[in-house]
This record gives C-alpha cells, structure tokens and sequence, in this order.
C-alpha cells in the first residue's frame, strides 16, 4: 500500500473483498486445492491486516478512488471483533470521522464511513471508540454532515444515513468531556428539535418543515432522546432556556386534537406526546422558572383531568412509552405523574403551593379512588400510577400540617385499602412492593403529626394493619414499619392497640417485636447461648462484623461503628416500641421471650458502654494519658457497663431456672393427672368384672346381696327413739343387688301412642281398637244400636 500504484492498492482492496465473496475456482489445478474463506479470513485477522489497511488511509489524503476501495475493505473487515480491535488501536474512529465531510459525488464515503463507525462501537472496546470520537475536529465533521443532510437530504438514503449521524452522536453526547457546546453542535440539535413546535427565525430552518414519513418520525425521537442526554451536561442548560425547550415540549401536553394540517399521525403524535412528557420529566426540574413561567402545574392538572374523563379516545400503545396503554389513557396519566414526581420532589415551595392552591392533593386522591373502583387490568401499569400518586401526596405533604389536614380521612381510606392487599400479591413482580413502600412513605408523612388523622387511622385498625404486615417476616419492610410504630407509640391511644392485637396461634405484638430481635441478632451474629443469655458480659450487643473492624481513631464528626450499628439494624426501633408500650406489663410471653427482653431493656445502658468502651480504646491508639480523674471515671464507666451485663446474665440464670423448675412441676402434675386416670380405668374394669361376675354365677350374687344388707344395716342408726313406728325401705326375697324399694318409676307413655295432649280423652263412647299394646286414636267409632235413617218420601 505504500508503493503509490493505483492500480496495485486497488487489487489489494479487491483481494481483501474476495476474501468476503469468494467464488469457485472456474479450473482446477491438479495438485492443489483452494483454501476456503473462513481460512483467509482467519489469517488476515492473525496477520493484522485490519490494522495496516487503517494506516495506509494516511496515504491516500487526495485519492479518491483508492480511498473508497481502503474503505469498502474496512468495511468488509469491521464484520470481526479481531479487526475491530485492531483497528481501535490503530485510532480508526478519529481517523475515519475527521474525513466524513470530505468531497465525494458518490457519496459512498460518508456511507461506508458510517457503516464502520456503527461496527467499531458494537464490537469493539465502546468507551474507547466514543474517547475517540470526543474531540473538536470529530465533532465539527459530525455537526456539518448532519446539518447538510439535514437541511439538504430529501431521499429515503438521505434520511436514513442522517438518523444513523444522530445517533452516532447521541452515543458521544454521553461523554461529559465531549465538546459538544464548544463546537455549537448542542445549540444546533436544540433548535432542530423545537423549530416545528417554537417558531423560529433562524436561516438554518427557515422554510424547512418535517414530513410524517418513518424517518422523520425517528428523527423527532432522537431529537428529544439527545435532549435528555444534553441536559445532564450543566453547561447546557442556558441552551434550553434560549431555545424554549420546556415551552416546545409543552404543546404536546394537551387533549389531542385534529391537526389543522396533516403533520402526524394519531399513532405518532401519540407516542411523540408520550415522549415529550418523558422528556419534560428530565428537563423541567432544571428549568423550574420556565416550567412556571409555561403555568407547568396548571397544564400538568388539567391534562391530568382529561386522562380520568370518560372522553372517546383510543390509544395505539405502540411505542415503549405506550406499553400497557392501549385502549386506555393509562400511559399519559402514568407519564404526567412521573413529571409531578420529579418537580415535587425539587422540595420547591413555590411550586408545591401552587400545586396545593390548585387542588392537587383532593384530584390526586379522586384519581386514585377511580382506579380502585373501575379498573382491574394492566395491573403493573397501575400499580406504578398509584405508587407515583402516594408519592406526590407525601413530598406536598411532609412537614406541611395544614395539607395533611386537606389530605384527611379519605386520604387515609386509601392508605388502608392499599395495606389490606393480600401479603401473596408481594411476591408476584408486578409492582406491589413498590405501591407498599409508596404507602408506608405516605403514612409517615400523609398521616404522623395530624392528631385527628393518627386517632383515624387508629379506629379503623390500622396499627392492627401495621402489625399484619410485620408478621409477615420480610426484612425489606421491617425497619420501615418499626419507625412509623416507633412514631405512632407517642399517641398515647397506640398502647391499647398494640397489645390488644393477636396474631397467629395467638401471638402477641410484644412476643412478636423480641422474636424479630432474636433473629436480627442471629443474622447479625450476635453471641448468644443456647437459651438465648448473654455469652459476654463486656460486650453483650457485639455482633460479628464489629468483632471483624479493628477500632480506629476517627475525627469527632465522624460516627463510629457503635454509632453506626444503631442505624443499620431494628434492634434500637425495637427497643424504642418496647420501651413506650411498658417493660413490666407485656402480654402473651414464654420463658424465652423473657431471657431475651432483660437484653433488650437494657439496650440503651449496653450501647451506652459499648461507645465509652470504644473512647477509651481509641484514647489507647492514640497514646493519650488522661489525667488521674478523667482515668478513674472511664474505669469506673467501663465497670459498671459490665456490671450490668453481669447483672442480665444473673437474672437470665435465676429465669431459666425458675423455668425449669416450674417445668418439673407441670411435669409432675401431668404424670399424676396421668396415674390418676389409669387408676380409674382400673377401677372402672374391677366394677365391671364384678358385675359379671354377679350375672353370670348366683352363688356370687347371693353373696354380693348378704354383703350389701350387712352395710345397709351397719349404716343404720341403732337407737330407736320409744313409741316409733320402723319401716322397711327395701323387699324381702329379692336377689338384686341393685337398690330397690317400694316406690316404682315409671317411664311416660310416648306422645304417639296417645296421640297427643289435645287427644280425645271420651274413651268410653270411642269403638277400641283391638291391636294390644296401648290406647290408640281412631277416626270413627259408631254406637252399636244406632237407629238407621229413613229418607223422606
């Protein structure tokens, strides 16, 4: 390639080409055989042929014809991600894009150029072919292709090959050290996205005007995807204001109308809509004044109105943005919320009062009453607008008491709907955990702090409601549930509640709040014995990460790791419930519970020491001798620290013991209630085997008989009082020995026998029935010498 031959560099090229499209060998020569493509593909790429074919293109700055045959072989040879590095170290991507403008009547240059820029950042390093291409002299060639084809390109080629430079330079953009400003390509790319929207007086689009072909569709996406990829760049952000983007992107926001002139489709100007929304969504938080200035809220809202009419509208939901969308407005309230979402949380006052004056507050809680009451399908998508909906309604709410006062009951109707769904539902991907953590976001700043609104949420049990879902065990919500209880329990109402809750097999909340401390010091990796009692003494709440980290001296603003364990587990929130709802009066706990609530009341005294103990461990690094009294003191801190744990470890033993004690004693009245039963089996089968014995041999039940009149006339009273008359209360000659007397009971006669109460009783005048057995009704009885009746003549 270096020998300046036209010819010779051409047949290289064509060489290189064949390698890509060989054909049979039209003679075959004897004694050899051609080596197939895969082979001469694989040596070029062995040989770093690429990277040659790169260098030589130095060589050919004025050749035209030559430098579209380098091209074309390159283009053949990025097909491998061998070449691809290759030419990467070679600085193929810089090279190649700084000739992009250059003269070519064909036009294969630009078209070969880009097709080998696309392949070197799919299949080679992407990050360094995008350092590559960051540089002024790329970017300005870059910036007067596009605006030519932009301005000059009119066939379908045209159109394509300039998206394909859009979005070669929408992966640059994404470099933050590319010098997009500097060479004018961002004020540019801003204005040919805003000139159909915002008229503008510019020469560069003057007269232009986009068609609703496919290609121009893209263009208008990429245009406002490039947007969003600007606007992280600070810098940029002045660009945006001059070019009114935020006004531009707003006239999408509104009820879609029939176009004057035919610009889009329905199918595109809705998912153009949907884009500039999502777009307004990265954009407007950095231009809070324009999005006001463009009444933002008022447009958002009434928009937002529009999506919950009843008004005739299909939507397409062809697009990403559109997904779920289809026959619905699902995908324009859901993008309109995101937009509300990211402005409220901007924690701006002006915007959040005017959004609060506006009625946001009460149309976002109507909005979120609807969906529950009339829509069951598109589940994910709906999850998403009611998690975006409780998440506006907590940042207008937060530190606000007059707006959770707006909020009000209704508000918190919708909070308890929401934690009443099924715990199954949460495992299901759909979205649920979102809405969930959106929720218990709510609670925390929709509801705490409004006495009114706490004693509501307490009468329709919702502490109740709480307490169901930290039973369920799942780590993600528990510290979250803990600090709202935590909150909750300076309602002196939430007492009440807490311990009159039950859960499963009865289990109360205090059972299930030391339970939960049990496991997170099992995960934590807390020492603890088999009954759960302090191993030791002198660091009773250690866990196993800590006893990893070797104390270091830290600065004074900087938290320890004591410090630090406070905050990343539950075992302080725990403590903190606990110790509002009264150490000594807890309900419903077993041996075990009581073990591990001796550690838990004296967390804070525990804690307390582990961070003097930590003091003085770091005072020890830093070879610092505190004077005699500050020593004595920190001695004498660091013992009673241990002292108390001595102390728990003491109580824990004196419980267990009393525990297993208390266990012999139950066991023993089990075995006695045991003995007791099988001795009256005993009992019952001794009765039952004299009874036999009594029936089936007489000489047994005379004797039976003689015994039992022995003890009836021992059990009488000997002394007869004068002039008394004895009777006899048993019969003589009978060979029973059950009692007998006298006296005889006898069974009533059956109510059907009788025929009734209301039976006739008249016997005498009633013909018998001559059945046997006893008296019975019957229909008709005739007298015997009845007289017979004579008709009249």
């Amino acid at each position: 390639m270096k020998i300046a031959n036209s010819e010779l560099r051409i047949q290289i090229c064509k060489c290189i080409v064949d390698f890509y499209h060989a054909e049979p060998p039209k003679k075959h020569i004897t004694g050899y055989q051609q080596a197939s493509s895969s082979y001469k593909i694989k040596m070029a790429e062995v040989g770093g042929l690429a990277k040659k074919m790169v260098q030589s293109l130095a060589l050919l700055e004025n050749q035209l014809v030559e430098k579209l045959w380098v091209l074309k072989a390159l283009q053949h040879l990025s097909t491998s991600e061998v070449n691809c590095t290759l030419m990467m170290k070679a600085q193929a991507a810089s090279g190649i894009c700084a000739h992009l403008n250059d003269p070519d009547p064909s036009g294969q240059l630009l078209f070969r150029s880009s097709e080998i820029l696309w392949n070197l950042l799919e299949k080679s390093s992407k990050e360094e072919i995008i350092q590559q291409l960051s540089n002024l002299e790329c970017l300005l060639t870059l910036k007067e292709v596009f605006k030519n084809l932009f301005m000059r390109g009119f066939s379908h080629y045209d159109r394509q090959l300039r998206n394909d430079i859009l979005v070669i330079t929408t992966i640059i953009a994404q470099n933050p050290g590319a010098p997009m400003i500097e060479c004018g390509f961002t004020r540019d790319l801003i204005l040919f996205a805003t000139f159909n929207e915002v008229k503008s007086q510019n020469p560069l689009v003057k007269g232009l005007k986009l068609s609703n072909s496919y290609e121009d569709f893209e263009l208008k996406k990429l245009l406002f995807n490039i947007i969003v990829i600007l606007c992280k760049d600070l810098p940029t952000i002045q660009l945006l204001i001059d070019g009114k983007v935020i006004l531009a992107l707003f006239t999408y926001v509104k009820k879609p109308e029939k176009q004057k002139t035919i610009e889009w489709s329905a199918a595109q100007y809705e998912e153009l809509q949907l884009h500039a929304i999502a777009t307004l969504s990265s954009v407007a938080p950095l231009l809070t004044e324009e999005y006001m200035l463009c009444q933002g809220n008022a447009r958002v809202l009434a928009f937002l109105q529009w999506c919950e009419s009843e008004d005739s509208f299909f939507s397409h939901g062809n697009s990403y943005h559109g997904t779920g969308g289809r026959g619905n407005k699902f995908a324009q309230m859901r993008y309109s919320l995101r937009l509300l979402r990211a402005m409220v949380y901007l924690e701006d006052e002006t915007i959040n009062n005017d959004l609060c004056e506006k009625g946001t507050i009460q149309q976002l809680i109507g909005i979120f009453k609807n969906i529950i009451k009339s829509h069951d399908k598109e589940e994910a998508i709906v999850l998403e607008i009611q998690s975006d909906i409780l998440l506006i309604l907590s940042g207008l709410c937060e530190h606000h008491i007059p707006r959770k006062e707006i909020f009000g009951t209704e508000g918190v109707d919708i909070i308890l709907h929401v934690m009443k769904t099924d715990p199954m539902k949460f495992q299901s991907g759909l979205g649920y955990n979102v809405l969930l953590f959106s929720t218990l976001d709510s609670i925390w700043c929709c509801i705490l702090g409004c006495y009114p609104l706490e004693d509501y949420f307490l009468e329709k049990e919702g502490i109740f409601l709480l307490l169901d879902l930290l039973a369920l065990n799942q780590k993600k919500f528990c510290n979250l549930v803990l600090g709202i209880m935590v909150e909750f329990c300076d309602n002196p109402k939430t007492t009440a509640h807490v311990n009159a809750w039950r859960g499963k097999k009865d289990q109360t909340a205090a059972s299930l709040l030391i339970k939960l401390w049990r496991k997170e010091e099992k995960e934590l990796g807390v020492k603890r014995d088999k009954h759960g009692m302090i191993v030791d003494t002198k660091k009773p709440l250690f866990t196993s990460f800590q006893e990893e980290q070797k104390i270091m001296p830290l600065p004074a603003n900087c938290p320890t790791i004591a410090i630090m364990d406070v905050a990343e587990n539950i075992r302080a929130k725990i403590y903190a419930v606990l110790g509002k709802l009264d150490f000594e009066n807890l309900p419903g706990l077993s041996a075990e519970d009581f073990v591990t609530l001796c550690i838990i009341h004296r967390y804070l005294d525990f804690k307390i020491g582990e961070i003097w103990n930590e003091i003085y461990e770091e005072i020890k690094l830093e070879k610092l001798r505190p004077v005699t009294t500050d020593k004595k003191i920190l001695e004498a801190i660091t013992t009673a620290s241990e002292n108390i744990g001595k102390m728990v470890a003491s109580l824990q033993s004196e419980m267990i013991e009393s525990q297993a004690h208390q266990d012999v004693q139950n066991e023993q009245k089990v075995y006695a209630k045991i003995q007791a039963t099988h001795k009256q089996r005993e009992l019952a089968s001794k009765s039952w085997e004299n009874f036999l014995a009594r029936t089936s041999n007489a000489k047994t039940l005379k004797k039976a008989k003689r015994l039992q009149e022995k003890a009836i006339e021992s059990s009488r009273y000997s002394g007869q009082p004068p002039n008394a008359i004895f009777h006899r209360t048993d019969i003589k000659g009978l060979n029973t020995t059950v009692p007998s007397g006298r006296v005889v009971t006898v069974e009533s006669t059956p109510a059907r026998l009788l025929g009734g109460p209301l039976a006739d009783t008249d016997i005498a005048l009633k013909k018998l029935p001559i059945r046997g057995g006893a008296l019975q009704r019957v229909r008709a009885a005739k007298t015997v010498n009845e007289p017979k009746k004579i008709a009249p003549t």
